[in-house]
């Protein structure tokens, strides 16, 4: 069947809280169950959608994910949803299980649901998380961080069993079923055995080196590239080097979060990048060249236009940061001020004086400019460029 909304499979809104989705997931769930729907295909995709619904909605991190997202950003942070199999459904939520149907667990799965106990599934291991702090100018060029993460592996001194030897013997209490089995009413209900974790058999002795667990903790250094244009924030996924999985299923991913530091002189925009350059009055009055620094070390030679005003921005294309996701470069756009002298020895005041009374423009009033108090709050934050600092970096 088509793909669902989450909310609208389990019939609540997108404001319900962890206690009304539960509620509806227990109802659909004693619905929909296989063993009230014997044969039943359409009750039995109901069900595995409610449970898929369940697992994404009752997870706060996964439900913020679809909720900005939908299924898209679920699927690349890895979910894929069930994969068809009952079993799957049962050992996921066997403590939900074990709640609905009176303390026993998931049910029917040693009656109807694929010929009995198969064994635990195999459970892919967590995923780590690590941080990599960038300069801006790596971040132009792109580099490769050394990192160390702690991650577990399977023990190989007991072939990630947890028994010395690899020697394992028939679990005592459930008899090497892996599962206690119990009727309830109408029901088949069987849990998981707690004594053995459902793999139906314990070691004969605890493997010293892993302490029984079957996995072993290790520090791995590993060498991550960071591709240019990455900006903060942005998640890169190193697969395969997670936590080990269990029974046999398959290691986790590793999650590397940039974090880009802010620049002395240039602000980021995007693939933009922004800086300030304070040229004399003469300058800005006629004109001329000026060289400007870019992020890659070089000057780059800029065209001041005569009559330039302060807060002017002057754009160089192509000097700002790669678009990671692709189409070319960004650009630098350089934000001028005016450089005013603040003494004048008496030959400069009256050539100043001289050229004032033939090129400046009487006293104005500009109509709903800033009041005292704003104009007061401007001058702290830096001018025209340090209030676009503050509103790019979050400042403020």
């Amino acid at each position: 069947m088509p793909k669902r909304d989450y909310y609208e499979v389990l019939g609540v809104a997108r404001s319900a809280d962890a206690r009304e989705i539960k509620a509806a997931y227990r109802k659909l769930a004693l619905k929909f169950h296989p063993d009230r729907n014997p044969g039943d295909a359409e009750a039995e995709e109901r069900f595995k959608e409610a449970a898929e619904a369940y697992e994404v909605l009752a997870d706060d991190q996964k439900r913020a994910i679809y909720d900005r997202a939908g299924f898209e950003g679920l699927r690349s942070g890895g979910f894929q949803g069930f994969n068809g199999d009952l079993g799957d459904i049962f050992s996921q939520f066997g403590d939900i299980f074990s709640e609905f149907f009176g303390g026993g667990g998931f049910g029917g799965f040693g009656g109807g649901f694929g010929g009995g106990f198969r064994g635990p599934r195999p459970m892919a291991g967590a995923d780590l998380h690590a941080q990599v702090v960038i300069t801006l100018e790596q971040a132009l060029t792109g580099t490769s961080n050394a990192i160390t993460v702690d991650r577990t592996r399977p023990c190989e001194a007991c072939d990630a069993t947890g028994a010395e030897g690899g020697r394992m013997t028939s679990c005592p209490a459930c008899g090497g079923r892996g599962q206690i089995v119990q009727g309830r009413g109408a029901f088949m209900i069987a849990t998981t055995c707690r004594a053995c974790g459902g793999v139906g058999q314990t070691p004969e002795r605890a493997c010293e080196p892993c302490g029984g667990q079957g996995v072993r903790t290790e520090a791995r250094k590993l060498d991550i590239r960071v591709p240019a244009g990455v900006y903060s924030g942005l998640r890169l996924r190193v697969p395969g080097e997670g936590n080990a999985g269990l029974h046999g299923g398959p290691p986790g991913d590793l999650y590397v979060l940039i974090d880009v530091q802010p620049h002395d002189t240039f602000v980021r925009d995007g693939a933009d990048l922004h800086c300030e350059l304070a040229v004399g009055f003469s300058l800005a009055c006629l004109g001329g060249t000026v060289e400007v620094p870019r992020l890659d070390g070089e000057r780059q030679k800029l065209e001041v236009p005569s009559g330039s005003q302060p807060g002017d921005a002057l754009r160089v294309g192509r000097a700002g940061l790669p678009r990671i996701e692709g189409g070319g470069q960004g650009d630098l756009l350089v934000h001028l001020t005016i450089q005013v002298p603040k003494r004048l020895d008496k030959e400069q005041e009256k050539l100043v004086r001289s050229v004032g009374e033939k090129v400046d423009e009487p006293p104005r009033v500009n109509a709903g400019g800033p009041s005292r108090r704003e104009s007061t709050r401007r001058r702290k934050k830096g001018g025209i460029f340090g209030r676009l600092r503050d509103a790019l970096e979050g400042e403020g």
